[in-house]
């Protein structure tokens, strides 16, 4: 196999791990916050179901092959930019604190590097349009589905004194936690994974953007020991910075975002699973009072979110630039 295309694999298996490195909070930021389960095993559990999430389908990955780029418009090295771009951004959010879309960080790095390549002729732009349509109503449906299912959860047990409420949902947060890795798995992985299947055809080794199951083990493996680190100020950021969590707030909002999630890689979309869950427990923060949720940091996370396309978009450009000058 070609030297950049191993390069390649290598930066994908980076970035998987920096995507669940700073992901794992999606899973486990509100079981964790509400003591519900200890660290140390709600990172076991999330990183187990994120592998098994990540063999359900590979919608989502054929989606990532040939919905940004033609994959045979490119080379290896467009690939290798956009990953780098995204793992750099990874990890330097995850280092701050700071959940952001890998979605975001791994389409603006493809996008910015292929128009480096070859200009915007090259891109799919009917492609990018349904890719972004899910990224931008995929949030949108986080806060108002989290908003909607914990009012409708009040309704039922509301009058039920707190500590008995606390103590069943407590019981089963454990399960909408564990469905909530497992959602982060079949959408966040295949992303990868559609990223390895483009290098492979774009190399010439694969003729079209189907994922053959060693790439599917890898990606699975990759964020599964990603999530194992976890990204623990992004769990602060997450379960106790932004809104404190009770166990009925954190099986409202990983339940309404686990519904989100899964549909989305059914139909081949990928989606921001930070930005699902994130909404999603401010929708159900807003159920108390508005007051209740700290916008101050929401607005935060929302400033990450707005600057993770543009900045690895740039990166990439860059870096594709670059790659090409001196090779």
């Amino acid at each position: 196999m070609h030297e950049i295309v191993i390069f390649t694999v290598v930066l994908a298996i980076l970035f998987d791990i920096s995507n669940g490195w700073n992901d794992s909070a999606n899973a486990i930021a509100t079981v964790v916050s509400t003591r519900v389960l200890t660290p140390t095993k709600a990172i076991i559990l999330a990183a187990s179901m994120n592998i098994l999430g990540a063999f359900l389908t590979t919608a989502v990955a054929k989606t990532i092959g040939k919905g940004v780029v033609d994959p045979k418009a490119i080379t290896e090295i467009v690939v290798a930019a956009a990953l780098f771009s995204g793992f750099a951004w990874n990890a330097a959010m995850t280092w701050i604190g700071l959940p952001v879309s890998a979605s975001h960080a791994l389409i603006g790095g493809l996008i910015g590097a292929s128009i480096a390549y070859g200009g915007t002729g090259i891109l799919n732009i009917s492609g990018i349009t349904k890719i972004f349509a899910a990224l931008i109503t995929s949030p949108i449906l986080g806060i108002f589905f989290g908003f909607l299912f914990m009012k409708f959860i009040l309704k039922l047990f509301g009058t039920l004194p707190a500590g008995i409420i606390n103590r069943h949902f407590g019981k089963l947060q454990i399960f909408s936690s564990a469905f909530m890795a497992l959602s982060h798995g079949s959408n966040d992985a295949q992303k990868v994974m559609g990223i390895i299947t483009l290098s492979l055809v774009s190399g010439g080794y694969l003729q079209a953007v189907e994922v053959p199951f060693w790439v599917i083990l890898i990606c699975a493996l990759a964020m599964g020991f990603g999530t194992a680190f976890g990204g623990w100020k992004v769990i602060k950021t997450m379960g106790v910075s932004m809104f404190k969590l009770e166990p009925i707030h954190g099986f409202a909002a990983e339940t309404s975002a686990t519904a989100i999630i899964l549909g989305a890689s059914q139909l081949g979309l990928p989606v921001s699973t930070t930005h699902v869950i994130a909404t999603s427990i401010m929708g159900v923060g807003a159920t108390r009072r508005l007051s209740a949720v700290k916008w101050g940091v929401a607005g935060k996370i929302l400033l990450a979110w707005v600057f993770t396309l543009p900045a690895c978009a740039l990166l990439g450009w860059a870096l594709c630039k670059a790659a090409n000058f001196f090779i």
